[in-house]
């Protein structure tokens, strides 16, 4: 059997599920609503759409539910719904280009908690090559202000050595950092355009 492309009707804004399947590189035609991404999803408790929602949303054109969603942020990017999805429909990448959109058309309000771990996990990453939880959570606490929440937790972590007091050791942290910089000269190429 093979697949024949059909769009959905859009409902709200036309160009917002052709934007967001270019920039994703995904073809979120092809979800038919089965559901198995969501019912794979390790995080669906906690968002406000579920995966296939949310695909749904695009489809039809729903860009500010979309973008104003909790779930963009939520998703885990575990890749438990891409692997199963019987249509290769990449879920994680169109959670990131509407995450990326979300930033971009200032949907978001800049000091939410959620989007200070964003751009904080990001830069993490860009600076060690990988994660580095305590330079993470002690660079998220000084962000957000709320020092005092969490601190028993922390000091148990801690104690148990699950946050390492040095830094991981990559190899090669070049190749990562190199990676962004691509990344940051192809947005600021779109920029412009």
């Amino acid at each position: 059997m093979q697949y024949v492309a059909k769009s959905v009707p859009a409902i709200g804004d036309t160009d917002f599920s052709s934007e967001v399947k270019e920039a994703s590189g995904t073809n979120i035609d092809r979800c038919y609503q089965c559901l198995t991404c969501s019912l794979d999803c390790p995080v669906a408790f906690a968002m406000d759409y579920l995966p296939h929602q949310v695909v749904r949303l695009v489809q039809v054109g729903l860009k500010q539910e979309a973008l104003t969603s909790a779930t963009i942020w939520v998703c885990a990017n575990c890749e438990a719904c891409a692997t199963r999805c019987p249509n290769d429909v990449a879920i994680p990448r169109v959670m990131d280009t509407l995450r990326a959109m979300a930033l971009r058309e200032r949907v978001v309000e800049k000091g939410k908690d959620i989007v200070v771990f964003h751009h904080t996990f990001l830069e993490n990453i860009r600076r060690w090559g990988r994660q580095y939880e305590l330079s993470l959570l002690l660079q998220i606490k000084l962000r957000t202000r709320d020092f005092f929440s969490d601190l028993r937790l922390g000091l148990r972590m801690l104690r148990q050595g699950k946050l390492k007091l040095r830094p991981p050791r990559l190899k090669d942290v070049a190749g990562v950092r190199a990676i962004f910089r691509r990344i940051d000269q192809s947005l600021a190429e779109g920029e412009r355009t």
